[in-house]
C-alpha cells in the first residue's frame, strides 16, 4: 500500500517567497523614513528641554531678588551662570550645559557631551545628535536672548 506524501509544492513556495518579497519592498521604504523621523523628534525633545532649563533658571534667579548676580544655585545645589540683570543662561559650559545638567541631560558638560548631542558652547551654543544628521540638524541657543532654534533640515 502506498502512502500519500503532503507537503507544499516547489510552485506554491515559489509564490509564498514573491509574495513575501513583494511586502518587504513596499515595507522597506516606510522604515527607512522612522529613522529620520525619529531624529526630528530627538531634535525637537531636546529644543524643548533646553527652553524649560532657560525657563527654570530664570524663575529661580528672579526668586532670589538680587538682579546684580552673575549665578543661580539651583534645587539640585548645581550652580548655573546667568547674565546679570536678565538672569538668561550663559553660552558657557557652565551656563547652559550646567542648567541642562541640572535636568540631567548633559553627562559630561566639559566634553560637551549631552543625551546624545554633542554642545559646541560659544555666544551661540549648537547641540548636534551624536547619532547622525547634517551640519544643519540640531539646536541653537542664543546666550543674548535666551533664544532656542530648531533646524531639522539635515535631519536625515
Amino acid at each position: 500500500m502506498k502512502t500519500q506524501q503532503t507537503g507544499f509544492t516547489l510552485v506554491e513556495l515559489i509564490v509564498v517567497i514573491v509574495i513575501l518579497g513583494i511586502l518587504a519592498a513596499t515595507a522597506l521604504p516606510r522604515f527607512i523614513n522612522v529613522t529620520s523621523d525619529a531624529r526630528i523628534a530627538a531634535v525637537q525633545g531636546f529644543a524643548g528641554g533646553v527652553r524649560s532649563a532657560v525657563g527654570l533658571v530664570q524663575a529661580r534667579y528672579f526668586a532670589t531678588g538680587s538682579s546684580a548676580s552673575t549665578s543661580v544655585t539651583m534645587a539640585d545645589n548645581t550652580t548655573v551662570t546667568v547674565t546679570a540683570v536678565t538672569g538668561i543662561p550663559t553660552g558657557a559650559a557652565g551656563g547652559i550645559g550646567d542648567a541642562i545638567a541640572g535636568e540631567g541631560g548633559c553627562t559630561d558638560v566639559a566634553a560637551g557631551t549631552c543625551s546624545g548631542f554633542t554642545a559646541v558652547f560659544g555666544a551661540t551654543t549648537t547641540f548636534r545628535p551624536t547619532n547622525g544628521g547634517s551640519a544643519t540638524c540640531g539646536v541653537s541657543y542664543n546666550e543674548a536672548n535666551g533664544a532656542v532654534t530648531v533646524d531639522t533640515s539635515g535631519c536625515n
